[in-house]
């Protein structure tokens, strides 16, 4: 397959060439037959380039023999950095992309991260995503790395996400992107930021693009991501969207024990976790809000459900089903002999730390979810080393989500400790 590739770059180089050479040669005959004038070749144009790969052999495929092709390659490399040649293949021609597409499925159903987009999708349900962390403290740079740990996965480990902390005098920011060299908030790698307040004690995630495959109500009131009729029909505007509170309870008297912290995930509806329940997931990047989103009127009364063409209930009556996935540290127990708190991470931390954490889903009787969802570890981060921290999440989380509330833990909080 990868000579396969390697024949198909080098037949588009050569048929380059041959092009820039016949210019070039039109060009010279002019040149000497046009009386002193001058003539420069033009350059070859991407859409002949283009068209190029559309009428080559490899977009004339037999679409029964290509969907073969594709599915074999997809079921046989689970693993970066084997897993980009399934990207590639998406590259070749738009039959090969659609072909990739429904071939490829989200993380969700198939455990794995192969596009990026797989970063704002939710986890597997049965087994998590294991990924570790590396602190730069030079750079003030984070790194998340999908693998188990650098010594383990070396250089086959992918690099998903990376954030850089930026401190200011009433907050402190983390900004995250797809990778490491650039930050600006104009950059195409850019996903969103974590923002705290003065004492550290609260934060707020914010994605680059709004949430618009539910909408979830709070306390009988609209996020302010939830546009009216007359707002879609406008360019929606740029900026980030608070998706995620993390909150800490402060600690003013100094009690022994572990931070205690409450995560709510206003893009999650609690409804995820319910039987049958599923998760917002994103198919592509994008900055403008589907028509299919779910659509709130001016006053703000009634709702349109999403995929809906007619008012439904009052804001009242659908209230429950509306909450926010609700999260919260899972309590460790007091270990006489060893004189510290103890949780079971199942060896993927190594260091004690007031930074590790386990975070379960908190809820109420009447959201009826079963035990075992209420028991399931959604996330967990720990230290195995000195600037190494290990990062396991899985459904509904995203490992953006998921990379932003371990981010809370490195901040400094001398109110909760």
């Amino acid at each position: 397959m990868k000579m396969a590739f390697k024949g198909v770059f080098c037949k588009f180089r050569e048929m380059k060439d041959d092009s820039k050479n016949k210019s070039r040669r039109r060009a010279d005959r002019k040149c000497m037959h046009g009386r002193g004038r001058s003539h420069i070749a033009p350059e070859s144009s991407p859409s002949l380039s283009a068209s190029l790969v559309q009428e080559s052999r490899w977009a004339n495929l037999p679409p029964e023999l290509l969907l073969d092709i594709i599915q074999r390659l997809e079921a046989s490399q689970t693993l970066w950095p084997a897993r980009r040649d399934v990207v590639a293949c998406g590259a070749v021609c738009r039959l090969w992309r659609e072909t990739v597409k429904e071939v490829v499925r989200t993380p969700e159903q198939c455990g794995l991260l192969t596009f990026p987009i797989s970063v704002k999708q939710p986890g597997p349900r049965d087994s998590p995503i294991q990924c570790f962390i590396k602190r730069e403290r030079e750079t003030s740079m984070y790194l998340l790395y999908l693998g188990l740990t650098p010594a383990l996965s070396g250089d086959f480990s992918k690099l998903l996400l990376a954030a850089r902390k930026i401190r200011r005098t009433t907050s402190t920011n983390f900004v995250i992107s797809l990778g490491a060299e650039d930050f600006s908030k104009t950059s195409d790698t850019y996903i969103g930021k974590l923002r705290s307040n003065l004492l550290g004690t609260k934060f707020s995630i914010y994605d680059c693009q709004p949430p618009c495959d539910h909408a979830i109500q709070s306390k009988g009131r609209s996020l302010r991501n939830c546009y009216s009729t007359q707002q879609l029909s406008s360019r929606v505007p740029t900026g980030n969207h608070n998706v995620a509170t993390i909150s800490y309870e402060l600690n003013l008297l100094r009690t022994r024990g572990p931070r205690r912290m409450f995560c709510a995930m206003q893009s999650i509806p609690i409804t995820a976790i319910q039987e049958g329940g599923t998760a917002p997931t994103p198919s592509t990047f994008r900055s403008c809000v589907d028509e299919r989103c779910s659509l709130f009127s001016a006053k703000g009364k009634e709702v349109l459900k999403f995929g809906s063409s007619s008012p439904s209930e009052p804001l009242e009556s659908v209230h429950d089903a509306r909450d926010p996935l609700m999260l919260k540290n899972k309590a460790p127990r007091w270990h006489e002999q060893l004189q510290c708190w103890c949780l079971n991470f199942k060896g993927r931390v190594t260091v004690a730390s007031v930074k590790n954490f386990q975070l379960v889903a908190a809820v109420e009787p009447c959201h009826d979810v079963p035990a075992a969802e209420q028991e399931k570890v959604i996330l967990q981060f720990g230290k195995i080393g000195k600037d190494i921290f290990t990062m396991d999440y899985c459904y509904p989380l995203s490992a953006f989500q998921a990379f932003a509330i371990c981010l809370s833990s490195f901040d400094t909080k001398p109110a909760c400790e």
